[in-house]
């Protein structure tokens, strides 16, 4: 039975693949027919040599559709809503496009209209609308429902399940037991029977390493919510000088390629960035200005690498007298009335932040990277979680994987995580796809929203946060 069903479920991925691959070839297709009407105005007209330089053209257009999609999780059928599938897609053709065309410009010396891929969007569209529904109607029917079990230790784990049971996961997942629980495996052994998926949160490490066994064992698709410390061992290395094997820990050091690399990356981009953005800022500056006469900018003290304390500058968004208490209060969101008129647009998309370009050219912080905080705020966060300061192994960002994943109210311990887990994967590759991928963000209203509470530690999550830290010490027990 068990070779039965992953034999079935192998075969279903092929088939995924091949629907993925064919979206793939007709999205380049329609580039192709296109760019050659851009480059020669005429699908008839072309010579032997002009067809190889469309081949390879189509080549990198190709690539980089991958890269985008896989940065945008375009193609993760099943799990996203079929518009954020479109837009994610849309968004890979007309980046593609859009750089392919400035790169084909300037090699040719030649700045040709633009206009003739417009059509080939509206075509793109068409066919993304298409093969998102379909794609994930196919999905739902290969894979059906999976009678699901929830397990976890108590009410504040059950939270981080999510929107498990909201749409579209609940196409999927059909959760028909919950239990809360927290003993031996040996008496949770025979609950286990008969379900496709098993939900795992905040369990005791030996409950968990049994739940864990009996998945791969019986092939039933486990989740495990991660504590810190999976999070941290994520980082470890295999030592081979030893008889037995070991996992090596210590902290994060940037290798001085790497970190020359991530520093060159850090200049040239917002660089490029503040040159290019430099009517927006003008723009934006003025008009807070001309609102309520205030200073257009506001500095404030935040931590970078090791505890560093740098001045972070941002466009000001709330009334000069904000914090006229000198009480550090994060944002409570769209019904916060210290944000005014001009700020809620410039929060809303992100404008905000573009100073911090500045930050990131002088080298206080790079461009991708743990969200700077501040230190008063710092230290009541390090109160409820002491693995909060790990975030100071590497210089503060203006990106990551908290801002892109995540949402503005997402708990600091899942914030965290988030930060940990890009710490322990750093690469050029990932922070150009993080920079890409926060393009998105943009577009996306609970990214913006606020949290509920007056200080950093007053919102009911943040408390939670002392709870959490008492179960990863129990963790083990």
């Amino acid at each position: 039975m068990i070779k039965h069903i992953g034999s079935y479920l192998k075969k279903s991925s092929y088939k995924l693949f091949a629907y993925k691959g064919a979206h793939l070839i007709l999205s380049v297709g329609l580039f192709y027919i296109f760019f050659i009407l851009f480059r020669y105005g005429s699908l008839t007209s072309v010579d032997t040599y002009g067809f190889r330089y469309n081949y390879f053209v189509a080549l990198i257009y190709g690539a980089m559709i991958v890269f985008f999609v896989r940065t945008y999780n375009a193609y993760l059928l099943g799990y996203t809503r079929v518009r954020t599938l479109v837009f994610g897609q849309f968004l890979a053709q007309l980046l593609s496009i859009v750089i392919l065309y400035f790169v084909i410009s300037i090699a040719w010396s030649k700045f040709t209209s633009f206009l003739v891929f417009f059509p080939m969007l509206i075509a793109q569209i068409i066919l993304d609308v298409i093969w998102s529904y379909y794609g994930n109607t196919i999905f739902y029917k290969l894979y059906g429902k999976r009678k699901t079990l929830l397990i976890y230790r108590n009410q504040i784990d059950k939270i981080r399940f999510g929107t498990i049971k909201g749409k579209p996961t609940e196409r999927m997942y059909e959760v028909t037991d919950e239990l809360q629980y927290d003993g031996s495996f040996s008496a949770l052994k025979d609950k286990l029977q008969g379900y496709d998926t098993i939900f795992v949160a905040g369990v005791n490490s030996r409950c968990r390493n049994g739940i864990l066994k009996y998945c791969k064992e019986n092939n039933v698709y486990g989740l495990f919510l991660p504590h810190i410390g999976d999070t941290i061992m994520q980082d470890a290395k295999h030592i081979q000088a030893f008889d037995s094997p070991v996992l090596a820990i210590s902290r994060k050091e940037l290798s001085p390629e790497f970190a020359v690399i991530k520093r060159v990356f850090d200049i040239v981009s917002s660089g490029l960035a503040l040159i290019l953005l430099s009517p927006v800022i003008l723009v934006t500056a003025l008009v807070i200005k001309l609102y309520d006469g205030g200073p257009a900018f506001y500095r404030q003290t935040r931590l970078t690498r090791d505890g560093k304390e740098f001045q972070i500058l941002k466009f000001r968004s709330m009334r000069v007298d904000a914090e006229k208490d000198g009480v550090a209060r994060l944002s409570t969101g769209e019904n916060d009335d210290r944000i005014t008129p001009v700020g809620r647009i410039v929060r809303r998309y992100r404008l905000d932040e573009i100073p911090q370009l500045i930050n990131i050219f002088k080298g206080d912080m790079s461009v991708v990277g743990p969200r700077p905080e501040r230190p008063e705020i710092a230290e009541q966060y390090c109160q409820s979680m002491p693995e909060f300061k790990l975030r100071l192994q590497v210089k503060a960002g203006l990106t990551g994987y908290a801002q892109v994943y995540g949402k503005y109210n997402t708990s600091p311990y899942e914030k965290l995580e988030f930060d940990l887990l890009y710490i322990n994967n750093m690469s050029i590759l990932i922070d150009v796809q993080l920079c890409f991928a926060t393009l998105m963000t943009v577009f996306r209203k609970d990214s913006t929203e606020g949290v509920t509470g007056i200080t950093a530690i007053d919102s009911e999550k943040n408390i939670n946060c002392k709870e959490r830290n008492k179960m990863s010490e129990e963790y083990d027990n």
